[in-house]
Order: structure tokens, then C-alpha cells, then sequence
């Protein structure tokens, strides 16, 4: 097995089980420290009402605010590979009376019916697929021929130093601690936009756009040691670790944070791209 698909099940692995169980806990701090882009999100869904796919949905945050946006005449389905998640996105849509539909499922292979929506978006949900290419094919078949797609994702780890903060930190510390690279199935999968648009335009979209953008995200002062000992790199071998080391790394990777920590609350630039295309035929393409 080569390093990508390693990589890919690995991605798989964890958001099945503590990578799941993690972000359930903090979908409230979560989802509005993400609020920006999910807005973004939302606003493809009133500018193309109709049937609206969310790939990678998570706890079900931008599906429920997309089928708010289009009431009674839109259509919101959010799928997700974690069993998990998607129990916590129908708790969520039952709590706020939402028509939004979950599917736990693997979006790469599912069948989603050919021509049923007329847009797919995603909040940081599509850069885990081993097989990019098939997965956005995948999602090409689901889509009507004028529907969509709009999708945020992370730039590069140079732009985004926060979330590489811990991992930074922690590293001579841990020397197993993974070594993430950008283009590596997981946060960074999809940072660069010249090969985002090749596997967008080898799976059938057309009209590929990227376009950064840069939100001022805010999370409490009080989450924050849940936060870095939860997620990331560090989430995954941390428990592993012994009781000793554990402490000395989770001390001086929050030492490493001090700099975003402003008052009650920790606050950091996010670096991404929204990118868009279409399932149409583009004139030149």
C-alpha cells in the first residue's frame, strides 16, 4: 500500500473512532470558530436553491444552516464516514426541527443517484480521500448537468501556522509523531490550487476556480488544552504516550500557543481556498 492511501486510512480509521468522539465533545466551540467559512457555504445555497449535498459534514452544522437559508423549498443532505458524527447531525436537526437528511457513508463510493442535486458543497470534508479523482467523479455523477460545486479548504501549512503549532512543538519531544506534508490525504490534502483544479477538471467539473480567504477565528481560552490534546497529530499518539512525557509535551506545546492567546480567548488567522466549479460544459474546456 503506498503512502497516500496509508495515509487515507489512517484519515478513515480515526474519524470512525477518538478523531470522532473528539469532535463531538467540541462541535459548540467548534462550529463557531468555523462559522465563517460555513457562511460561505451558506450563501452558494441561496444563490443555487434546490438540492444541496454536504460532503464530510461532520455533527451536521453547515447542513442544518443551509436547509434553514432555503426552508421549505430546499432539499439538504449531509453524509459523512463517521457513524458518530452523522448520530450527532440528526440529534442536532432534530433539536432545531430541521428538515436536513444524514447518510453515514463513504462519499468516494456511495451511490448518491445520478442528476439528484444541484449543489455539493463541503467545510474542510473533502481533503481525506484516497482517490481524489474517483471521489470527485463520484460526486460529478451525483450532481444535475447545471449543478454547483463549492467546497473550503486549508492552504498550505506555511500559511497556516497555528495549526501546525502543536505538532512543532511537540516534535523533539516525540520523535514518532507523524510527519504531515501538504497534498497528504488529511487538512492539507488539497492545499495546492493547480493540482486541486487537475483532479477537479480529470473528474468532470469544469469553470475551476480557487480563490483564497482568510478569516480571523476565535475559539475560548478555557477549550484550548482540550483543543491541542484532542486534534491534530498530537491527538492521535498522545494517549500513547507515557503519563511523564505526556505532561511535559501537553506543557510545552501550550506554552507554544501563548502568542494566540488573547485574554479568554484564542485567536488565529485561518489561510483557505473556496473553490468552485460547475458540472456543466465550460466553452474552451
Amino acid at each position: 500500500m503506498d503512502r497516500t492511501h496509508e495515509a487515507a486510512d489512517a484519515q478513515a480509521a480515526r474519524w470512525k473512532g477518538s478523531g470522532a468522539d473528539a469532535w463531538v465533545a467540541a462541535q459548540t466551540y467548534l462550529d463557531a470558530m468555523y462559522r465563517p467559512f460555513a457562511e460561505l457555504l451558506v450563501e452558494s445555497a441561496a444563490a443555487h436553491p434546490g438540492r444541496v449535498l454536504d460532503v464530510g459534514c461532520g455533527t451536521g452544522a453547515t447542513t442544518v444552516a443551509m436547509a434553514r437559508e432555503l426552508g421549505a423549498g430546499g432539499e439538504c443532505v449531509g453524509v459523512d464516514i463517521s457513524e458518530t458524527m452523522v448520530g450527532a447531525a440528526r440529534d442536532r436537526a432534530g433539536r432545531d426541527g430541521s428538515s436536513a437528511r444524514f447518510v453515514c457513508a463513504d462519499a468516494e463510493e456511495y451511490d448518491f443517484g445520478s442528476a439528484a442535486y444541484d449543489l455539493v458543497v463541503s467545510r474542510f470534508g473533502v481533503m481525506f480521500f484516497g482517490d481524489p479523482v474517483r471521489a470527485f467523479g463520484n460526486l460529478r455523477r451525483a450532481a444535475a448537468d447545471d449543478a454547483r460545486l463549492r467546497f473550503v479548504v486549508w492552504r498550505g501549512m506555511e500559511e497556516n501556522p497555528f495549526m501546525t503549532t502543536a505538532a512543532r512543538a511537540a516534535a523533539p519531544l516525540v520523535p514518532s509523531l507523524p510527519v504531515r506534508k501538504d497534498g497528504d490525504p488529511g487538512q492539507f490534502g488539497l492545499a495546492d490550487p493547480d493540482r486541486t483544479g487537475r483532479l477537479l477538471r480529470e473528474s468532470g467539473w469544469t469553470s475551476v476556480d480557487a480563490r483564497p480567504v482568510e478569516a480571523v477565528c476565535t475559539l475560548p481560552e478555557s477549550e484550548l488544552d482540550s483543543y491541542l490534546t484532542r486534534f491534530g497529530v498530537l491527538g492521535t499518539v498522545l494517549p500513547d504516550l507515557p503519563e511523564t512525557t505526556r505532561a511535559r509535551v501537553v506543557e510545552t506545546v501550550r506554552a507554544a500557543f501563548e502568542p494566540y492567546v488573547h485574554g479568554d480567548e484564542v485567536r488565529f488567522t485561518a489561510a483557505c481556498w473556496v473553490v468552485d466549479a460547475s458540472a456543466g460544459d465550460a466553452p474552451g474546456r
